[in-house]
């Protein structure tokens, strides 16, 4: 079956435990239907406190990771609204409110410890529209197959071969590079680079949405999906590009599903091109060369490019209550970032275990790591002092990025858990001369 699953601010979905419960259960079966819905509400409010030590560090720049003990923490709270006006036809409206302050301004990190955190954070309450988008599916046979009620998901049925077509104002992340272990920081992983491809730049105003439309063609195990969106006017802002034949991102990916001894899995091949008014890392350098001033992608802003990348997502389950999930992706990293975060390169995987052999079958706890890399051009740009939008150090003793993530996610009522989390980073920003860094989150979630 399929879930639509609903990212948070910045990156992945909300299905919450209902979909970790789907995904770890495929043997117990669903083979009554649901009743119907004409229209459905659902609710989730998210509270994230983070508390990063003090590190060593043998030097700052202007966008590091503070060396000093920070506190952290922010808040959302989403009202998701769904209503069938007619038949195969669903729309959904999704009012947010959002606060929070970000570690360091959110700087100084490739993989961001918090995937709640926008750029657009603060300390004051912002209400705002984060969803209002359409559904039209259209049946081609095959047999039926159960949809259950679910955040901007109707309760009913649906044709195994279909094609659904989804348009409107949503996160690229509602329909691309899902996994059933790794997409939600609601209750999953909280770094952005275990949550999702880190090297996926993909549409996004500032707090992670855009606007556009998406076609996808289900064909039993297979799915192939493609859509394009429109991008921000400059880089991680607000705004956003009306010009959607001109400056967008596009991207098609694959789905296959698959059994593997006995147990089901998914495999995804993703590809994604961004055409906007973007800057060249090379460019940056050659006119800093010929100035004699430090490289600035401010300074050189000013040609239409394209970036290219792709992405492999495998998610696997063990056995009902364990399951493991693998991604690898890649950008070119000609360009400068434009709306996710300064990685081009990332593998990232782990498992995700649910507590019923100790007696807690709604708990989780998962284990997870990611490295993340920076192409050749763009770390000579940063060795050079070159700033990009979320980190630069002033100069740059190269390593990859190196992450680990445990969490447990403990269920203190029927529709609240609390979630302990640690996060260890080695070399921040790809430096080895910073780090490593320790931080401990505390996550509060309650959905219904």
């Amino acid at each position: 079956m399929r879930f639509a699953f609903i990212p948070s601010r910045r990156l992945a979905p909300l299905q919450g435990l209902a979909a970790l419960a789907l995904a770890l259960l495929p043997a117990l079966g669903r083979a009554e239907t649901p009743v119907p819905e004409d229209w459905n509400a659902k609710f989730q409010a998210t509270y994230v406190w983070q508390d990063k030590r003090a590190f060593p560090a043998a030097y700052s720049g202007g966008n590091s990771l503070s060396p000093d003990k920070q506190l952290s923490y922010s808040f959302t709270a989403t009202a998701m609204l769904g209503w069938r006006p007619w038949s195969g036809g669903e729309l959904y409206f999704n009012p947010e409110a959002a606060q929070g302050v970000p570690l360091s301004g959110l700087t100084g990190l490739g993989g961001f410890t918090n995937g709640e955190m926008a750029r657009s954070s603060g300390p004051t309450l912002k209400v705002y529209r984060a969803r209002l988008f359409l559904r039209q599916t259209w049946g081609l046979g095959g047999g039926q197959e159960a949809v259950e009620s679910g955040p901007n998901q109707l309760a009913g049925s649906v044709d195994q071969r279909r094609f659904v077509l989804t348009a409107g104002n949503l996160s690229v992340l509602d329909l691309f590079d899902n996994n059933a272990y790794s997409h939600d920081p609601r209750t999953q992983f909280l770094n952005w680079s275990i949550m999702t491809h880190g090297a996926y730049d993909y549409a996004a105003d500032a707090r992670g949405y855009s606007w556009g439309i998406t076609g996808e063609w289900y064909a039993g195990d297979w799915v192939l999906r493609a859509g394009r969106f429109i991008q921000p006017n400059l880089p991680n802002q607000q705004s956003l590009d009306l010009r959607i034949f001109q400056h967008y991102g596009d991207q098609v990916e694959l789905e296959h599903a698959h059994t593997l001894g006995g147990q089901p899995g998914k495999l995804r091949l993703l590809a994604f091109r961004n055409r906007a008014r973007m800057s060249r890392y090379q460019d940056a350098l050659d006119l800093a060369a010929r100035t004699g001033q430090v490289p600035s992608i401010d300074a050189v802003r000013t040609g239409v490019q394209d970036k290219v990348g792709a992405g492999l997502n495998l998610e696997q389950a063990l056995s009902d209550d364990v399951g493991l999930f693998g991604r690898a992706s890649w950008a070119d990293g000609k360009t400068e970032i434009y709306a996710f975060t300064e990685i081009d390169r990332s593998l990232s995987g782990g498992v995700l275990v649910r507590g019923t052999a100790w007696g807690r079958g709604q708990d989780s706890l998962g284990l997870a790591m990611a490295r993340n890399g920076v192409s050749r051009v763009h770390r000579s740009y940063l060795a050079d002092g070159g700033m990009g939008f979320f980190i630069g150090d002033g100069r740059l003793n190269y390593r990859p990025e190196t992450i680990y993530e445990a969490f447990y996610n403990l269920q203190l009522a029927k529709a609240a858990w609390i979630t302990l989390d640690w996060q260890h980073i080695r070399n921040p920003a790809y430096n080895a001369d910073r780090g490593p860094v320790n931080v401990l989150s505390a996550r509060l979630h309650t959905e219904f």
